[in-house]
């Protein structure tokens, strides 16, 4: 994967000011979920890649980090989010309605890095709300020729059908994004196969706030998450996982 000093998108000069952005469509996906898409109200943000997030702020109510969940080969600016209303700032956005003026930062840290997977296999694990951040990945990379009106799939722990999978270990990239004991479950069934700690890659989110690496809040041992991840290799995940979040 690509050093994570050299990884990470850096931010404009103004990072900690909100950029307008509009509502322009909601679509329900749970009863406590909605994906929005956003287009920018004036000033134009860089594009975000597959694994990225931005913060964004609510007006009157406050500012968290959430990750993209929009398909990277769209160009038309729009920034789209799925969200899960677990809080205050969480529930103002999942309410908003078409129309509704929010702010933008970002995006910030570092990404899938699909390039690096050209010519290898790819393993997608997804678990809750980790599926958002992976979805841009799998749209990027994946092609279906058809599907069916239900599902017809397995039901079971994401861990089963790991351990069930045959893979080519040496040319095999994870990427895993979901609750952290889950993600560490998977990462074992993945190296029991043969897989090397550093080709699996892990998304990780701590408490993240200034987005830019100032205010240390996301700080998990040598890493400020929102600068060096929240995107890192397994071999650099490991041991910083032990630490549970408070």
């Amino acid at each position: 994967m690509t050093d994570t000093a050299t990884a990470w998108v850096r931010p404009p000069s103004s990072a900690m000011a909100p950029v307008p952005h509009r509502v322009r469509t909601t679509v329900t996906e749970t009863f406590e979920a909605v994906t929005i898409c956003l287009e920018p109200a004036g000033q134009r943000l860089a594009a975000p890649l597959p694994g990225q997030f931005t913060m964004l702020y609510a007006f009157g109510v406050g500012e968290i980090a959430m990750s993209v969940s929009g398909d990277p080969t769209v160009t038309d600016e729009s920034i789209t989010h799925t969200i899960r209303a677990v809080g205050a700032v969480s529930q103002a956005l999942h309410d908003a309605e078409v129309g509704t003026i929010v702010g933008v930062r970002g995006p910030f840290g570092t990404h899938w890095d699909l390039e690096s997977c050209t010519g290898r296999d790819l393993v997608i694990v997804g678990g809750g709300c980790g599926l958002a951040p992976l979805r841009g990945a799998v749209l990027q990379v994946l092609t279906v020729d058809a599907t069916g009106p239900g599902w017809s799939g397995q039901v079971a722990r994401v861990t089963e059908p790991l351990r069930r999978l045959t893979l080519d270990s040496d040319h095999t990239t994870a990427l895993l994004c979901g609750p952290e004991r889950m993600m560490w479950f998977c990462t074992q069934a993945l190296v029991e196969k043969g897989m090397a700690p550093k080709d699996v890659r892990v998304s990780l989110e701590r408490n993240m706030q200034c987005g830019i690496g100032w205010c240390g809040h996301c700080q998990l041992g040598p890493l400020l998450l929102c600068r060096d991840g929240p995107v890192v290799t397994y071999d650099v995940a490991d041991p910083l996982m032990r630490v549970k979040e408070l």
